[in-house]
């Protein structure tokens, strides 16, 4: 996909994701929804996005959107930690989960298979 069909989708589907979803209670306004180049460097294709609690920042890492299927799959992964409790995020890890079976990556992963939902 090209910057510019990512950053049209992606407002369009953040529009609906949001208005399905709504608020966190964690977090006083909608995360803010950036389009960047590549999350670390331009060799580095596996990650779609990220939310940066600290900065209320949903990022969509637009190179590595292959189709709208991933785009929207990281939008609604990403949200869900918006959602979620960034101290409790951190404290499961504490607990001794890892990624596979972080209960809130856990449940990000689950709000992906909506993704037709969000066409």
């Amino acid at each position: 996909m090209t910057e510019k069909s990512v950053i049209e989708l992606a407002h369009i589907v953040f529009s609906k994701i949001s208005n399905s979803y709504g608020y966190s209670k964690y977090q006083k306004v909608l995360p803010y929804l950036d389009i960047e180049d590549s999350p670390y460097s331009d060799a580095d294709t596996s990650s779609f996005g990220e939310f940066i609690a600290s900065e209320n920042a949903l990022v969509i890492y637009w190179k590595n959107i292959q189709n709208p299927e991933d785009l929207i799959r990281t939008i609604l992964h990403e949200y869900q930690h918006y959602l979620q409790s960034n101290i409790w995020y951190q404290r499961y890890f504490t607990m001794g989960y890892g990624y596979n079976d972080h209960p809130y990556e856990v449940a990000a992963y689950a709000a992906e298979e909506n993704w037709k939902s969000f066409l």
